[in-house]
Order: structure tokens, then sequence, then C-alpha cells
């Protein structure tokens, strides 16, 4: 989860220059269900005793309930929140079914393209959540993604507008226990579970089938080029998360090296080490401007096993490869597999 940071570089890149991102990354609740007292019962001697059935129970109508966040609060949660506000957060809330009444946002226009399958139609909110204007949706829950975003005198404020939820304390925090919190929070425990098992066998059985197209260990990168400079992922957050934890790909040693030296989701690399990378698969997320192969036609590429060997695999910006979360890390999933295997 490995979270946070793509928030952070599309504020500069909407101001026209290029910074790494830091990690761009939710719990679980009870259903209650009518029950029914059983119909008869053995008596004495064995002798089964008939009685009336017992008169089904309708389930108790959902109640507000008052819950803890990260953060200390103690916070009364809608028993069915209608109307939610949750920036950044809205992978979580798409593998659970819910749209919130707004959605993240940067500049005018900018929000997070992979879901809007979903999203379509639901207006944006500038990622910073001006007060005014997360008022106008007038919610009745808000759900926040890091105790940043209410540093100071922010989280009286919001929880002026709304009941308001600090998921986690992190930028970057774990996209599981994150979509687990959200699900908790919205009265959705069980979904959440039945959405993190699903991926996790997802993952499990993509692991095998690369395994086997692979032919052996393989090391992989996921790079992300711009117009003038180059990012490779963290092995640990986003797509890194992916490929390495879930999949099981070799990290190139490029890739440690850069991990080691930042805890930012993407960093900087510089020509010399793009020269050297190490990888025999490349997942190219191509945001400069040019196509594959003009981007790979700068010399600085030519020595890459993966670029050799043609397994340069093209993805856009506005895939889900710079962020993370259950429906984020599906989709490269398949992308993987797609890409390596050939497999949908």
């Amino acid at each position: 989860m490995t979270k946070k940071t793509f928030k952070s570089l599309a504020f500069t890149l909407i101001g026209g220059l290029a910074l790494v991102v830091s990690a761009c990354s939710n719990d679980t609740a009870t259903n209650n269900a009518a029950t029914k007292e059983p119909a008869s019962e053995q008596a004495a001697g064995g002798t089964a005793v008939n009685e009336a059935p017992a008169a089904e129970e309708t389930a108790a109508p959902a109640e507000d309930r008052v819950m803890k966040d990260s953060m200390g609060h103690e916070v009364t949660v809608p028993a069915q929140p209608k109307a939610v506000i949750a920036s950044y957060l809205e992978d979580s809330l798409v593998a659970l079914g819910v749209k919130p009444v707004a959605q993240w946002m940067v500049g005018t226009d900018t929000v997070q393209a992979y879901l809007q399958e979903s999203l379509s139609g639901i207006p944006g909110i500038p990622s910073d959540l001006p007060l005014e204007v997360v008022a106008s949706y007038s919610p009745d829950l808000i759900l926040m993604d890091s105790a940043e975003l209410v540093a100071g005198d922010k989280y009286r404020q919001y929880s002026a507008i709304a009941p308001t939820y600090v998921v986690g304390n992190a930028q970057n925090n774990d996209w599981r226990q994150e979509l687990l919190t959200v699900g908790e929070v919205l009265g959705k425990k069980a979904e959440a579970q039945k959405v993190l098992d699903d991926y996790e066998a997802k993952a499990a059985d993509a692991k095998a089938k690369l395994e086997e197209a692979a032919g052996g260990e393989k090391k992989a990168a996921a790079l992300w080029v711009l117009d003038k400079d180059v990012y490779v992922v963290n092995q640990n957050l986003s797509s890194g998360d992916v490929i390495y934890n879930d999949l099981g790909m070799a990290v190139p040693d490029v890739v440690k090296q850069a991990s080691e030296a930042s805890e930012a989701n993407w960093s900087s690399l510089s020509l010399e080490l793009l020269a050297g990378m190490d990888a025999d698969y490349i997942f190219l997320v191509n945001g400069s401007g040019k196509d594959k192969e003009q981007v790979l036609a700068d010399p600085v590429w030519k020595n890459i096993p993966a670029v050799k060997e043609g397994r340069v695999y093209e993805f856009g910006s506005d895939s889900s490869w710079l962020y993370t979360g259950a429906v984020a890390n599906g989709q490269m999933i398949d992308d993987v597999l797609s890409s390596v295997a050939g497999a949908k």
C-alpha cells in the first residue's frame, strides 16, 4: 500500500514538474442475519415432541456505531451511510460496490482513470479537500486515508461537517488492511474479506502460471517514463508489491538499490543506472508523449536484456500501474499475465 504519493506527484505534474511519487493503497463489517428457533426438540426417552414453529425474528434495524479510528477518535458512524466522501480510497469503495458522492481529482479533470467504469459521472473533488467543497456535497460520512490529511485543526473542521474517520496513520498504508478497515466502517466486513480472499487466490494462480511461462526465475521491473525522466518502482510499493511480493518475480539489482535509497513509491533513475538495468521483463508506464519504439530508440536502452529480447510491455499513465488496491492490483495481474504468459 503502499499508496499515496501519486497524489503529491500529480500535484507536481500539474504544475509542469516531475517529482517522485511516494507511495500511492482497506476493513470489514458484520451483517445481522435473521434467525429461526428449532421447530422440535428431543424429549426424554427419545420421543420427538413437536412444538408450534417459533415466529421468525426479523433482523433488527441497523444502528449507528461508535468506532475508534486510527488516531483514537471516537466516531459515530451512520448505520447505513448514503453520502460518502473517501478521497483516494475509491479503489476500496469500488471493490466493495460503493459509490461516493465525489471522487479524488487533481487539477480540473485528472481522476483515477482505471476506476471510471465504476465511477463515471461521479463529480471530482480537489484532492486537498477544501472544506467548503466537502460541505457542498452534504456527506454523512467522511473517510480520510491518512493522519496527514487532518493535521492541525483540520480534523475538527471536517468532523463539524460529518462524522470523520481516519483509516490509517501513515501516508503509505497497507492496502489490505485499508480495505478491511473501510469494509468494517461501511458495514461490509464480510464483503471486504471476500474481496481480499479472491485477490489472494488470483495472485497465487497467476504466480504459478508465470513460473511455468517464464521457464525459471526471471527479473522484472516497472518503469515510468516521462518526457525527460525515468522512474523505477519501489520493490515493496505499488506495482512493485504486485510483481515481486504477489507474483514472485525476481528483483533486479537496480531496483534493489533504488528501494534501499528511498522510501518513495517511484525513484528517479540516472542514465547510468538505466543503462545497467538487469531486467528480463520491463513493464513500461509510458507518459512521455512518445510511442514505445521512440522511447527505446535512445541508445541508453540498447543493452537491457528485456529490450534485446523484445520483452518490453507498454501501458498508459491512465492505467492502474501508478496506483494500488484490490482493483488496481487485480488489473496489474491481468496485464502481467497477458504480457508474459499470453493469458487473459
